[in-house]
């Protein structure tokens, strides 16, 4: 059984869950630590891109970009 919990880990090791779960017995578990500042760039660029697919997505662009699509 494979479950997902997101936590914030101390920096003295503490693991806090972000919501309380239940388990039947005691499990092993493997940490995963995510950079912070990757993040960051990551919703950056998720939010870059829904506001430049406003511009993409325009009639104009996929005219000037058409020759370039492959002929169905």
């Amino acid at each position: 059984m494979l479950i997902a919990v997101e936590a914030i880990i101390e920096k003295n090791g503490k693991v806090r869950l972000q919501k309380p779960i239940r388990l039947n017995s005691p499990c092993r578990a493997i940490v995963t630590i995510l950079d912070e500042k990757s993040d960051v760039i990551s919703k950056t660029a998720l939010l870059s891109e829904a506001v430049l697919s406003e511009d993409w997505n325009r009639p104009e662009e996929e005219k000037a970009w058409s020759h370039l699509q492959k002929v169905r």
